[in-house]
């Protein structure tokens, strides 16, 4: 049995970040395992619906330590593993091909899955998900011939792949529950500003609506709403969350919560057992409660962190919730965590494309959004909401 001091299960991004900082902090030969159920080494998500998607990143470029590097540290790499158990007691992981590894510390990074859509038709041919390099690879490839496509949710990453498809000249028509895009995170005035920019460029929303059923002679041709109406398409990109990888713990005694359950250390509930990414529910210090933040700043946040815990420095987790999107021509920022607000305060003007907004509760600033904006707004978002001191609305960046 291959036994390491450090195994890493999941060869996402917190595996990438986690073994490029413990190298840093003095990882020796043989140390450190990742086992895997990709294909490929851990590379960087968001250009997947994003630049690669688009075509402009080469997929070497996506890499987020060089093959050479794994080698040059001795550090063992499984591809195309899947776990099947994890025994705490025994320190082992097994695989379902009945190969075990021992570890002195493990890191869980299992990472998410797609929702999968669960409707008539859903297995045509052309209806794709979006969520590994392979799933960017097939999008990319049809997008070059496609004239029409139905992308199915409202938020980032179905705003990011329809972007792309309509820049590409593809009619792309977005259908979504809601009514209004991405409405758990932007508000009325947000989510306006968007709609219009993608109707001007050519998408339509079918918006109040989903997809009962999908059509097709073994592949698909169009997509039928809930509302009765009719969408002609050559390709369905599915953009509806995903949920957390975990079954692979079950009956290990790791408690599970939407997620694998951590502390402010990134520990779970069984001694040298952590978990880090999308799949680690862990305790935000700065907001008093479990969060699970399923984007790139998370990943390398927290992969970074784990391994200096690793290494000695048991320090909390103390970081503002983030993530960045690229749609059309725009690039925008979200920091904190919007919920419970008890006012909304703009800068700018939400009709062009140069604006911000602030959501305060309890007079402290909990949430930011900023696009095209000076870099002192840019910078006192995280600063002002992780020092959480009290502020009001005359006294945000950019007031006049």
């Amino acid at each position: 049995m291959n036994t390491s001091k450090f195994l890493i299960l999941g060869g996402g991004m917190v595996a990438g970040y986690t073994a490029k900082q413990l190298v840093e902090s003095g990882l020796k030969p043989h140390q450190l395992t990742i086992v895997s159920s990709e294909s490929s080494l851990p590379y960087e998500r968001p250009p997947l619906s994003k630049g690669f998607l688009a075509g402009k990143d080469a997929e070497a470029s996506l890499l987020i330590n060089a093959d050479d590097f794994y080698r040059a540290h001795e550090i063992d790499v499984r591809l195309n593993c899947e776990v099947g158990s994890v025994d705490p007691a025994r320190k082992t992981v097994r695989l379902h091909s009945g190969e075990e590894f021992g570890f002195d510390k493990l890191i869980v990074a299992t990472g998410a899955r797609v929702r999968m859509l669960e409707v008539p038709g859903s297995d045509l041919a052309n209806v794709y998900y979006l969520r590994t390099l392979e799933d960017a690879k097939r999008i990319r490839q049809n997008a070059e011939s496609a004239k029409r496509a139905v992308v199915i949710g409202g938020g980032f990453i179905a705003m990011e792949v329809t972007s792309v498809l309509a820049q590409k000249g593809i009619a792309t028509t977005m259908v979504m529950p809601d009514d209004r895009i991405w409405k758990r995170f932007f508000t009325p005035a947000m989510s306006r500003f968007f709609e219009e920019y993608y109707t001007e460029r050519g998408v339509r929303f079918a918006k109040s609506n989903k997809v009962v059923k999908l059509n097709g002679a073994g592949r698909i041709e169009s997509a039928e709403l809930q509302n009765g109406g009719i969408a002609p398409c050559d390709m369905v990109v599915a953009g509806i969350g995903v949920t957390p990888v975990t079954e692979p713990l079950a009956g290990s005694g790791i408690e599970l919560a939407d997620g694998v359950v951590v502390n402010e250390y990134l520990e779970t509930n069984q001694r040298d057992i952590y978990a880090a990414g999308d799949v680690a529910s862990y305790y935000d210090v700065l907001f008093g409660k479990h969060r699970r933040a399923e984007h790139w700043d998370n990943a390398v946040s927290q992969g970074q962190h784990c391994a200096r815990i690793l290494s000695g420095d048991r320090t909390p987790f103390v970081h503002v919730p983030y993530f960045f999107s690229d749609v059309f021509d725009l690039s925008y920022e979200f920091w904190g965590d919007s919920s419970g607000a008890e006012e909304i305060v703009e800068r700018g003007d939400l009709s062009t494309r140069s604006f911000s907004v602030w959501w305060l509760r309890a007079g402290r600033l909990v949430a930011a959004f900023a696009m095209n904006r000076p870099d002192e707004e840019r910078e006192a978002a995280p600063r002002l909401i992780q020092s959480r001191e009290a502020i009001s609305a005359a006294t945000l960046p950019g007031a006049l």
